[in-house]
């Protein structure tokens, strides 16, 4: 069984929904007919704003329904997060969008306080598995990854998926700590970052990666592309007997 990725690293168009669509719908136009799923970075259609007031709060419905008929003319998923108003505030939220028109989400648990993030944006209190074309998927978001006990392996799922926005001064920590969270957690893990400046004068160089189970690259971009990777979820089984790491895994649980 396997899962045939495209992921789009792209610069983005600060605070401009429709500019952003534009542009990965160019990119979709290169997307493989063998694609099962399509991941955007964090934040695709508006960059990393603290600022989501100034997005007309229309825009998340209308980038919801372009997600939409995306996915169910292309008969593939499309996953990323974006700006969401809440009856009170906003969320960071990661949208996964499956052909037939249902979709799952997944609010950001860590919201990044260096920049002002929890001020900007509340933080979601679950964390959630999704299935797929026989695989289970983890979703997280950006700052998610430097917190090991929140993505601990404890729902036996087959990926790890993050997006984000991860500049490129803290871009080593991105590199290593992917390939530690496929490690630990004995599953695939796949990171889809963005390219460029933003308007806070932060410069990203991508990185978007995919790795095995045992911490081997499969995947690797700094540029601006569609960057395929597919994944056998027997071949991630056969790791897994062979090598049963997640049995003696400790049995503590997260205070959240």
């Amino acid at each position: 069984m396997k899962l045939h990725l495209a992921l789009l690293q792209s610069d983005l168009v600060w605070e401009s929904p429709d500019k952003n669509l534009e542009n990965f719908d160019r990119m979709l136009a290169a997307v493989s007919e063998q694609t099962d799923l399509v991941v955007l970075p964090e934040m695709f259609s508006t960059g990393f704003t603290m600022n989501p007031e100034r997005v007309e709060r229309d825009a998340a419905a209308r980038t919801l329904e372009w997600m939409r008929d995306r996915a169910a003319s292309m008969n593939i998923a499309l996953a990323g997060s974006l700006v969401w108003p809440l009856e009170t505030g906003y969320a960071n939220r990661f949208i996964f969008m499956c052909p037939d028109g249902q979709f799952h989400f997944y609010d950001k648990r860590h919201t990044f306080t260096l920049t002002g993030e929890h001020k900007a944006y509340k933080s979601g209190d679950q964390k959630v598995v999704w299935q797929y074309k026989g695989f289970r998927i983890c979703p997280q978001i950006c700052y998610d990854l430097r917190f090991p006990v929140f993505s601990r392996n404890t729902e036996d799922y087959d990926l790890l998926l993050y997006v984000a926005n991860w500049p490129e001064p803290r871009v080593l920590a991105w590199d290593t700590l992917l390939r530690a969270r496929a490690i630990e957690n004995m599953a695939y893990v796949v990171g889809v970052n963005r390219l460029g400046n933003d308007q806070n004068g932060l410069t990203f160089i991508g990185h978007t990666s995919a790795y095995n189970a045992l911490g081997e690259q499969l995947a690797y971009s700094e540029q601006q592309e569609v960057v395929s990777v597919s994944l056998d979820r027997e071949k991630l089984l056969e790791i897994r007997q062979k090598l049963p790491f997640l049995n003696d895994r400790d049995s503590f649980t997260p205070g959240w």
